[in-house]
């Protein structure tokens, strides 16, 4: 059983810049970030292969967040540059012990088979 725990969110106005952590208590292949707004579905963000290789991002975020982890810290991080009030949401860190298949199935929650308690994040106007 692994056990993420994130950290770093918070207030920001729009055009700033937070960055989450998630710290995996044991170690993972597959780490990434989801987010739910208020009367929203679960939404991909971005997600990260073991190596630290390759990369996914949803395209609400393309351009503005980059994950990045630290594999001796067992710890994912998301920077989050330029946030909109539209960014506004509860991020939630996940962790799969596979490398998926296509880059399709990392965008998918239900590939993941740990999840973090959530962190929010609220962006004002």
């Amino acid at each position: 059983q692994v056990q993420l725990v994130e950290s770093g969110g918070g207030l920001v106005q729009a055009g700033g810049s937070l960055r989450l952590s998630c710290a995996a208590s044991g170690r993972t292949v597959t780490m990434g970030w989801f987010r739910r707004a208020p009367g929203k579905e679960r939404e991909f963000v971005a997600s990260i292969r073991g190596s630290g290789g390759s990369t996914y991002y949803g395209d609400a975020v393309k351009g503005r967040f980059a994950i990045s982890r630290d594999n001796a810290k067992n710890t994912v991080y998301l920077q989050m540059d330029n946030l909109k009030p539209d960014d506004t949401a509860v991020y939630y860190c996940a962790a799969g012990l596979y490398v998926f298949s296509g880059t399709y199935a990392y965008t998918q929650s239900r590939n993941y088979a740990y999840w973090g308690q959530g962190t929010q994040v609220t962006v004002s106007s």
